[in-house]
């Protein structure tokens, strides 16, 4: 899968269109976001809850295009409650936004 590092940017110009300030602010909400899902997923300590969690980030990322993340929470979703191995690979994934 390749990976655009200008998807996000791509996804929220053609939301608002050219307003740089506007974008900047939204990428920023995104990544925040971001933050939470993994820190709720980090506490998950049942199946259904790390589901959703991984399932929501997959949401959020459908969201704003940045699909590494997606594919990357989709798998996740299937991994048992608080797998410390795809842990890390989501929060690498979230670092390459």
């Amino acid at each position: 899968m390749a990976y655009d590092p200008g998807a996000i940017d791509a996804t929220l110009a053609a939301a608002v269109g050219d307003e740089p300030a506007l974008i900047a602010e939204l990428r920023e909400a995104f990544l925040d976001s971001t933050q939470r899902a993994l820190a709720a997923l980090t506490l998950a300590e049942t199946g259904d809850a790390w589901t959703a969690g991984a399932w929501r980030l997959k949401g959020l990322a459908a969201s704003f295009g940045a699909v590494r993340l997606m594919a990357v929470a989709d798998e996740a979703a299937a991994m048992p409650a608080g797998d410390l191995a795809m842990l890390r690979k989501l929060k690498r994934a979230v670092e390459r936004l």
